[in-house]
This record gives structure tokens, sequence and C-alpha cells, in this order.
């Protein structure tokens, strides 16, 4: 894995992204890399905030349990899509 760093320099581009089937929620989401490198996944986002506005019971069981399996910020494959990207920006 790539070590990111504070004083790691922005990129030309201002925010890339590319859609993956997630196994974990069984949904297509879209990973979001910004030129900062900050990253995110959509469904998460969405899910999350909604959560944060109320209480998780009135989702369906289904969300729920994509929910408790989400890794939010953590989540691997976002990592590695930016992990990438970063790799790829060095190389050029």
């Amino acid at each position: 894995m790539v070590e990111l760093k504070a004083e790691m320099a922005t990129v030309g581009w201002q925010v890339t992204a590319t859609t993956i089937d997630c196994d974990k929620v069984h949904e297509h989401v879209t990973i979001i890399v910004n030129k900062d490198w900050s990253s995110s996944c959509t469904w998460c986002t969405k899910y999350r905030q909604k959560a944060a506005h109320g209480p998780v019971r009135r989702f369906s069981r289904s969300a729920r349990e994509q929910m408790m399996k989400c890794n939010g910020p953590d989540c691997e494959k976002v990592i590695a899509y930016r992990d990438n990207l970063i790799k790829e920006e060095k190389s050029v």
C-alpha cells in the first residue's frame, strides 16, 4: 500500500471516479478520488448520512445488514483504487 502524505502534491485533474460491483453491499457503487487524494464511496456516503439523520431501524433489514458489512472510509476497495492512482501518477 502506498503511504499517503499530507505534503503530497495535488494532481492536474479535479476528481476521478470508477464504478465497481461491491461484494459487501451487493450493489454497484462509485468510488471517488479528489485531487487532494481524499477518497470516498458514494454508497457509504449516502447511507451513513441517512443513518445520521434518523434511527437505523427505519431502514429495511437488508439495508441494515449492508450497513454493518460496509467498512466505510476504511474500505479496501476505496483505498486500493486511490493507491493505484497514486502509483500511476508517480510513474508519469
